[in-house]
């Protein structure tokens, strides 16, 4: 029977990613590592769907991690991710705790399991501008000529993050760079939840309808009224773009709406092909049906988690 020593619950967007998590650590006794790039933030729980009532349960409170970490108006990185993750696997396994990677953020997941160390490379202005020109193909072949390691490790779907990809590339290659912490030696029992695309079309339809009755517009609202700028709104992820273009007058409610549930329905595609690309990069993935518990777990018993 092969060792493990992390559990990992991945999926899409509206997948019952968090549900099933909390349900696995319950009956465990795990704990949450959130594997999601906009939790981090303070203060945006609607728009990022951090469902923190599900960590309550009748037995006790699942205990979570790396949610509520920052305030939006900080820049928060994968550097940052990496080193929040190892401290948080370190202090569950202290306890003798199952620790339980939760999320959708494949570049955050990939690179967190792999132990990727990148440095926290200073912005190069002159580099991106000669290069904030060039189109996204010929960027990407330029990333994989630097570093093959910073390739797969960055997320390829604009062309802000492959700059960047490309700045850490480059810092990387003209200056020593130390080990950022030594590295977990990870061995993930990962499972993925797989759901008919037009079964989660619906579901990310009905849970952005319930986002709106539940003031996702006033959290927004309540952002700008704290200091964070419709710029940095842009980049907390779509909802909160598209919000921010509705209150600028950009858009009308419904089109806001139409366009939304649109470009989360492209998210999710995206998700799973990068979680597809994980596993033609080494990382195993157990499929199941569903957010099912009943699965998850019986896969859970046929392997020894060991901390």
């Amino acid at each position: 029977m092969e060792e493990y020593n992390i559990i990992a619950i991945i999926g899409p967007t509206a997948s019952g990613k968090t549900r099933l998590a909390v349900e696995i650590a319950t009956d465990i006794d795990g704990e949450i590592i959130s594997g999601d790039s906009r939790q981090v933030y303070k203060w945006m729980d609607i728009g990022t769907g951090k469902d923190l009532v599900e960590y309550n349960r009748p037995s006790g409170n699942v205990q979570y991690h790396l949610i509520d970490i920052v305030l939006p108006l900080e820049d928060y990185n994968l550097f940052r991710y990496i080193n929040d993750f190892k401290n948080a696997y370190r202090d569950v396994i202290s306890r003798k705790k199952i620790p339980i990677l939760c999320g959708g953020s494949g570049l955050y997941i990939e690179s967190a399991l792999k132990g990727y160390n990148l440095p926290d490379a200073p912005e190069d202005k002159a580099l991106r501008e000669r290069l904030e020109d060039l189109s996204k193909e010929e960027l990407i072949e330029i990333l994989q000529r630097e570093s093959s390691e910073v390739y797969f490790s960055t997320d390829l779907s604009s062309k802000r993050r492959i700059i960047r990809g490309i700045e850490i590339a480059r810092y990387m290659k003209f200056n020593e760079i130390p080990k950022i912490q030594e590295n977990l030696k990870l061995k993930p029992l990962i499972i993925g939840i797989s759901i008919p695309r037009e079964e989660l079309i619906k579901r990310i339809d009905r849970r952005l309808d319930q986002r709106l009755k539940e003031g996702m517009i006033e959290e927004v609202k309540m952002l700008l009224d704290r200091g964070v700028t419709y710029q940095k709104l842009y980049k907390l992820g779509l909802e909160y773009r598209y919000c921010a273009m509705y209150l600028q007058n950009e858009i009308d409610l419904d089109e806001m709406m139409t366009k939304l549930k649109t470009e989360i329905h492209r998210f999710a595609k995206r998700q799973m092909t990068w979680f597809r690309g994980m596993e033609r990069r080494g990382l195993k993935i157990n499929w199941i049906n569903e957010a099912n518990p009943l699965l998850a777990m019986e896969l859970i018993k046929k392997h020894s988690i060991c901390v």
